[in-house]
């Protein structure tokens, strides 16, 4: 709540004619660019502004720390030689202001390099109290839900969005440089698909007709390549309507590439490339810690058959699972999944045996055909699907297929998934006529990936949930969340 002593101090200000929220500040230099070329600075005139973090009152002087985008600074103060408007304004400043600060760099007695201030401008009187200075804003769900505290008092969480940044910085001039074209597409469907997720259906008045929010683009950029575009990508924001924990978000970023004449081979060698120089770049160096553990991007990334690795576990080929066995099976080995079909029963297999083991970067290849019905039989056997998954660190972070491309056989495919959907598989996407039309214009040999965004800028700053990355995640309502956790504390 606002604080009365803050806004008493606001009156006052008011009252000697001091704009607390003026429109603009001349701020010319950064906290770090002063501390860390001191030498070149010392003795001149600058100009910073941020937020102020710490207040020291010691006799005449008055000490300052200032947060800045760079970092932070100390300001120092003296009673007897600044103008006594400035000083008004000090004495009316507390933690959690905005100002700006006019003066000459120096170094204390202790050896700190500061400001000296010779003018003060309030640039933005705060009204409530920051978090507790010792301890900052600890409780991780309130830093979810106040991402600006959590900038404010845990600066050391804006290298996790910079790092973000820089990640998809990377992506596009990576790609750019390879002749890919980046596009938009509709973020609203009348039908949506190219993954098995529940949609969020919302309604369009002028139509009169429900939409969904997408759960991919891949339809619309594989019909980007049916229209004669070679290579192209989209930079996108996608929707699934799945239960939120530490590795989902119902909103989340992908980058999905679609290239003719390629296939899962194909982009096998350019995510290699691709992460192992992003990881250099960023890093200057392959290995990369998380969690306590080394990460080697070092090409070649190493390889794991989905099914011969699974069948080494377990003992079946699931590539021949139906859905009677897999229904016994997930009884044998007490899987929670939602449906006993072939599909969820493998998946939940993977996610049991594989998946933990996978730390270093590597490709997941050749899935049973029944769970990929946009993508290729793989040559020679056409139980397997030519799919890669990249994990890293136990966590999916890459999806690729050498899509298919043959109309007849992506309509066999949209049919099973439709006989799935009717068994009551509510993640089974609906057939798509306008992208079986397109594909009987005739469709290169394609291959398309999807790399999420969210789950690398995770591991590349040392996390373990897509919150710490997400800049505002998805949160239960504040009242519903309170009642939850009292639930769970009643089991």
């Amino acid at each position: 709540m606002v604080d009365q002593f803050k806004l008493d101090k606001l009156k006052n200000l008011r009252k000697s004619g001091i704009d607390a929220y003026p429109y603009t500040f001349d701020r010319r230099n950064h906290a770090h660019e002063i501390t860390s070329d001191f030498g070149r600075l010392e003795g001149k005139g600058v100009s910073v502004a941020g937020r102020i973090m710490g207040f020291r009152k010691m006799g005449g002087l008055y000490f300052l720390d200032l947060l800045d985008s760079s970092g932070r600074i100390q300001i120092l103060v003296k009673r007897d030689s600044i103008d006594g408007k400035y000083l008004e304004i000090i004495e009316l400043t507390d933690v959690g202001d905005v100002l700006g600060v006019e003066g000459k760099v120096i170094k204390t007695a202790r050896g700190e390099v500061s400001i000296e201030a010779s003018e003060i401008t309030m640039l933005a009187k705060s009204l409530r109290t920051l978090p507790e200075k010792f301890h900052g804003l600890t409780d991780t769900e309130q830093r979810y839900r106040k991402r600006y505290l959590d900038l404010m008092v845990n600066p050391k969480i804006r290298e996790f969005f910079v790092v973000r940044a820089k990640i998809l910085r990377f992506m596009r001039e990576f790609l750019d440089k390879r002749g890919y074209v980046e596009f938009e597409t509709p973020v609203l469907q009348p039908i949506y698909g190219g993954a098995a997720a529940k949609p969020f259906v919302t309604r369009h008045n002028a139509l009169d007709a429900d939409m969904f929010l997408r759960i991919s683009d891949e339809l619309y950029l594989k019909k980007l390549i049916v229209g004669g575009f070679e290579k192209v990508y989209e930079v996108s924001k996608d929707f699934r309507n799945e239960d939120i924990d530490s590795t989902h978000n119902p909103e989340f970023t992908q980058i999905e590439a679609y290239e003719a004449y390629k296939d899962y081979e194909g982009y096998m060698r350019m995510v290699e490339e691709l992460l192992s120089g992003m990881v250099m770049q960023l890093f200057g160096s392959h290995r990369i810690r998380h969690q306590g553990r080394d990460i080697d991007f070092t090409p070649p990334f190493k390889r794991v058959y989905w099914v011969k690795e699974l069948e080494r576990e377990v003992g079946v080929d699931v590539s021949a699972l139906d859905n009677r066995d897999a229904a016994k099976l997930a009884e044998k080995e007490g899987l929670e999944v939602a449906i006993k079909n072939n599909a969820h029963v493998a998946d939940a297999l993977f996610d049991k045996y594989i998946k933990p083991t996978l730390v270093n970067p590597t490709f997941v290849v050749d899935f049973p055909s029944y769970m990929c019905p946009l993508t290729k039989d793989k040559r020679g056997n056409d139980k397997l699907s030519e799919r890669f998954e990249l994990y890293i660190a136990g966590f999916e972070t890459m999806n690729c297929y050498s899509e298919l491309t043959d109309p007849i056989e992506q309509r066999k495919k949209f049919e099973e998934q439709e006989r799935e959907r009717k068994r009551g598989d509510e993640e089974a996407p609906p057939s798509d006529e306008d992208f079986l039309e397109a594909v009987e214009f005739g469709m290169p040999p394609t291959a398309g990936i999807g790399m999420a965004i969210d789950r690398l800028s995770m591991i590349l700053t040392d996390n373990v949930s897509l919150k710490e990355v997400i800049a505002f995640p998805a949160m239960r309502p504040e009242k519903e969340a309170k009642a939850h956790d009292i639930r769970k504390r009643g089991k």
